[in-house]
């Protein structure tokens, strides 16, 4: 099915970029709030609370068609389980290991997950950036037995942070995967991830989980409220949906290979995080593998609403 031009391509390459910027200082920001009193739970009843309450009348009035079994699906591998990992990742791992292991890492789970679950086997160009992809991850995986690799204030191993960044990542993988095979609107996939996993999750967060948010001030908690629940929840998902129509998924998915590199520059000035031969390393190859990955991948066909749940 061919898109009608309705969008002209500066814009495209515009909510591209906004897609890179909101990605990158995602890693920024939440690794601000990993490093405060705020806890992996608070950040993620930010990002629900605002984002689900913001997209509560738009799951109404757009009749979102996912069924139970769907929603609590994707709210759970794109939601929950996405941030609370990501964010307990920030909590023990600089945001360059998120920008690698995380964008970096979701194109090769991706192609993982599609080639044993949908027997999509990924072409000789596609091998090529996966193995680059991969090396990236083991080089960047070096520095966890680098001396001073512990966080001065947890004394734990950033090898920690490091896992639930990969776990993270398979989890959005697994969740952009089931997007693709229901074939689920961007809308729908928004609106139902964020209504869905703040239902689930905020009863649970104000009732028994630990909470930091009485040690930061009041402007910190506005910054990680607005990013969290905003920016990268909302502006983010939107902005990189909007690229994909008026792009085509490759080219739009190219751009996004920027990120790794982005988080590690963006690093070195605000969370004063040394940039390594290590970590630029593991940049150079993720960035090159995420770009060719990209760049040989098919553009996949246009979302259409779901009908009814499939079997």
């Amino acid at each position: 099915m061919s898109i009608p031009h309705a969008r002209p391509r500066w814009k495209g390459f515009l909510a591209a970029a906004v897609v890179v910027v909101c990605w990158s200082g995602f890693n920024i920001v939440s690794r601000l709030g990993g490093k405060s009193t705020l806890t992996p739970y608070d950040l993620a009843a930010l990002r629900f609370g605002v984002a689900g309450s913001l997209m509560l009348p738009v799951y109404f009035i757009s009749r979102n068609p996912l069924s139970l079994r769907q929603l609590l699906i994707i709210a759970s591998s794109g939601g929950l389980f996405y941030a609370l990992l990501i964010y307990a990742g920030f909590s023990l791992a600089p945001a360059a290991h998120a920008g690698i292991l995380v964008n970096g890492g979701i194109p090769l789970a991706s192609a993982a997950i599609a080639w044993i679950w949908l027997k999509d086997r990924p072409n000789s160009a596609t091998l090529t950036a996966l193995i680059l992809t991969a090396l990236g991850l083991m080089v960047i995986g070096f520095s966890r037995f680098a001396p001073g690799s512990a966080t001065p204030s947890t004394g734990e191993k950033y090898w920690m942070g490091d896992l639930c960044f990969i776990g993270a990542a398979l989890c959005w993988a697994y969740y952009g995967l089931l997007v693709r095979v229901w074939n689920i609107r961007p809308l729908d996939a928004v609106s139902g991830i964020t209504v869905g996993a703040a239902v689930l999750y905020l009863p649970l967060y104000a009732l028994f989980l630990p909470k930091g948010l009485s040690g930061v001030s009041t402007s910190a908690l506005l910054l990680q409220g607005i990013y969290q629940g905003i920016i990268a929840a909302l502006v983010a998902a939107f902005s990189f949906a909007y690229a994909t129509l008026s792009l085509g998924s490759g080219i739009a998915s190219m751009m996004l290979a920027i990120v790794p590199g982005t988080t590690t520059l963006l690093a070195a000035p605000f969370l004063g995080e040394a940039l390594t031969l290590t970590t630029l390393g593991g940049v150079a190859l993720v960035s090159v593998g995420a770009a060719l990955g990209a760049k040989v991948k098919k553009t996949a066909p246009t979302p259409t609403p779901l009908r009814h749940s499939p079997d």
